[in-house]
């Protein structure tokens, strides 16, 4: 006989139970979530480093001049000591092309071929003006006198991946270096290589890192350089070994390229102690850039075929028009970026500024050219780390120029022909 007896240990199920569970699950699932967005931020976002690259530019450039000049005032001293920097820089930009010196050309001919006074250091006294400067020619304008040709060989653009490798653990981008600093203020302009270099700043800590060197998947190759700009790409590395704390380095560096990670050469360097790491370096990678154009003149620079999507343009596909008649033409000596004749009913001054880097000159151009009445705001003058002179062609006299400025947020001060502003 069967009874029914009540299951007293049957433990009674409970309908809510399936969602409590739910809602646990969506909870720890928005923590987690949250927790990996915040270690993602702190990789991207923090930590010290991020360096941009300068002097990009296709001008000559000379540098380590030392001039130590008196004036009547901190001023005339400083203009001095620049026209003194323009002829040594002359000087030893003829030397280096020619191999001899050449002819003397007057301060109202250097201006026309100086783009910009590069400020390595100074100091300003009250009448006396030391400094280290570089200066920077015109390529078009002096290589016409240094009887340099317009066309040179010019590789393709290459993004540049530097390796830095110190107590055994390789980085890129995730920490600044010495080795990163050299390739950020090494003067590309002048190199047959195009490189392409980055901050190292953003998202660039995680396309471009020692794992993806070691990638040979050419997909994404294929979109880290469209990302970049580039054709392909090159990776410089650098290993320091110490013999012992603070005593001599050693520096084993390999010129690599291309997505197999394809060795061109190697070369070892040595210094006293560490304090010699920053000059190791900037030597190592004006020999690095030897190394490639050398490579680019021998043919191994050749992009890889399997990175390119598009076909090149033939010259017998391009429209009649679009071909040139004459392919030894030069490009004009006059920059047409640049007006050469003042408006009717404008003037023309001068406005000095600071510029600590690039990106300052850039915000005050901008900042004075939006102000109304201003036809054309451009730097004819840049000294990086100084002050930089700016020419503007405002529809007005000087002082509503110097109104509108105050307005702007500056503080000007007038001298003659010539405004002063600073923030």
């Amino acid at each position: 006989m069967i009874s029914a007896l009540p299951l007293r240990f049957a433990r009674p199920i409970d309908p809510a139970a399936p969602s409590r569970d739910w809602r646990w699950l969506v909870f720890f699932g928005l923590l987690l979530a949250i927790l990996a967005a915040g270690i993602v931020e702190g990789q991207i976002a923090r930590g010290d480093r991020g360096i941009t690259p300068i002097n990009s530019s296709g001008d000559f450039l000379t540098g380590g001049i030392k001039v130590d000049v008196t004036g009547d005032n901190a001023e005339d001293a400083r203009q001095k000591g620049w026209r003194e920097a323009q002829r040594k820089g002359w000087a030893q930009l003829y030397r280096k092309t020619n191999g001899s010196d050449g002819p003397q050309l007057s301060d109202s001919v250097l201006d026309g071929i100086v783009t910009a006074i590069v400020v390595e250091s100074e100091q300003i006294g009250p009448r006396r003006y030391v400094a280290t400067l570089g200066v920077q020619f015109d390529r078009v304008r002096a290589g016409q006198i240094l009887g340099v040709s317009g066309r040179t060989l010019r590789s393709p653009p290459l993004l540049v991946i530097p390796v830095y490798s110190i107590d055994g653990i390789p980085q890129v981008f995730e920490q600044r270096s010495e080795w990163q600093r050299a390739w950020a203020e090494y003067n590309t302009g002048q190199s047959a290589v195009d490189y392409v270099r980055t901050a190292g700043t953003g998202a660039d800590t995680f396309l471009l890192n020692v794992g993806q060197t070691g990638r040979r998947g050419r997909v994404w190759w294929r979109v880290i350089l469209d990302q970049y700009g580039a054709a392909d790409v090159l990776m410089p590395t650098a290993r320091i070994e110490y013999s012992y704390p603070g005593g001599p380095i050693t520096g084993h560096f390999a010129a690599r390229f291309g997505p197999d990670n394809r060795l061109i050469e190697t070369f070892t360097m040595t210094g006293p102690s560490v304090k010699a790491l920053p000059d190791m370096m900037e030597k190592a990678v004006a020999r690095m850039d030897r190394i490639y154009t050398e490579a680019l003149a021998a043919g191994i620079l050749q992009t890889d075929r399997y990175l390119v999507l598009e076909k090149p343009v033939e010259k017998e596909d391009l429209p009649a028009e679009a071909v040139s008649s004459d392919d030894s033409a030069l490009p004009g000596e006059i920059d047409a970026s640049v007006p050469t004749t003042v408006p009717v009913g404008a003037a023309s001054f001068n406005v000095q500024y600071a510029s600590p880097d690039v990106e300052s000159v850039s915000a005050t151009e901008r900042n004075v050219a939006a102000i109304a009445g201003v036809q054309s705001a451009s730097t004819t003058s840049l000294a990086l780390g100084g002050t930089s002179v700016m020419r503007v062609t405002f529809r007005g006299d000087i002082a509503a120029l110097k109104a509108a400025l105050e307005a702007r947020g500056y503080t000007v001060q007038q001298g003659g022909n010539t405004l002063r502003i600073s923030r």
